[in-house]
Parts: structure tokens; C-alpha cells; sequence
């Protein structure tokens, strides 16, 4: 068989046409995880993100080297959280709730990405919601400075 110019082009025109759909599984959106594979607070905020639809991939990390990866990816010391995930050129960080992460990526902010510093009780993945504590979801922007994105009363 032989393939000629017209039949590669238009091989490498549908590729090519493609290649946006890949950030999504199967029309789920997908976000990537950086976690300590030890730690079950990130299990059950992974599980709550795949049964609210998000295609959900891990990778382990530890300590140093995933506080250096929060760091070098613009996300403040002051708003880490345990784990780190990684959707459409955003960060995530701690136990944001699906909705945000959603609303995030929708409006395309021109940010790093939200944070749930500290281990909320209550917010997805630490307990259940309706004992949950206050807490705040914070939009990162690119020079640092971060700003209320959206807020969550006690129950």
C-alpha cells in the first residue's frame, strides 16, 4: 500500500484536529494528582472528583519533593494543603470542591489555580459535610496575591 501526500495530510489534519478533546477521558474532564500515596484524605477527595466525573490520574509524591513542585508551580506556601492537582494549565490545591474546579476551567481565569489551604473538616475528602467547618476557596493569581473565590459556611 502505498501512502501518498494527500492521504498524509489528511491523516495529520484529523490528528491534528484532535488533539484538543485529549485533555478530556472519554468527555470527562481530566485532572492529574500529585499525593502521598499513604495518605487517604487525598483517596477520598480523588473518589469524590471521579464520581462527580473527573478522569482522575495519580502520581506519588513525598515531602521536599512535592512541596518544591507546589512551589515552582506558583502556589504560596500559605496556601498549600496535602496534595496537588493539575487540570488545563491550572493548579489545585487541598480539598477544593468539584464545583469549583468546574467553574474554574469553565471561566478561564488568568491565574495559578484555587487552593483549599489546610485540611478543612468538612470540605471534600475530610469529613463529612454536614459538620463541616468554615473555609474558604482561594483563586492564586500569577504575581502570588490570592483572592475569595468561593466560600463555604458552617454547617
Amino acid at each position: 500500500m502505498t501512502l501518498t501526500r494527500r492521504a498524509m495530510m489528511a491523516v495529520t489534519a484529523s490528528f491534528a484536529a484532535s488533539v484538543p478533546a485529549m485533555g478530556t477521558a472519554q468527555g470527562r474532564p481530566a485532572i492529574h494528582v500529585l499525593k502521598d500515596p499513604n495518605c487517604g484524605c487525598c483517596t477520598a477527595w480523588i473518589e469524590i472528583l471521579r464520581e462527580d466525573g473527573f478522569a482522575v490520574t495519580t502520581e506519588p509524591s513525598f515531602g521536599a519533593l512535592l512541596m518544591r513542585h507546589k512551589l515552582e508551580n506558583g502556589i504560596p506556601q500559605n496556601m498549600t494543603s496535602c496534595h496537588t492537582g493539575e487540570i488545563e494549565g491550572y493548579m489545585i490545591e487541598g480539598h477544593v470542591p468539584p464545583a469549583d474546579i468546574r467553574r474554574l476551567v469553565s471561566d478561564r481565569p488568568d491565574a495559578v489555580g484555587l487552593a483549599v489551604p489546610g485540611m478543612p473538616y468538612g470540605s471534600p475528602g475530610m469529613g463529612p459535610e454536614d459538620e463541616r467547618d468554615a473555609y474558604d476557596v482561594f483563586l492564586i493569581r500569577k504575581d502570588g496575591s490570592t483572592e475569595i473565590f468561593a466560600s463555604y459556611d458552617a454547617a
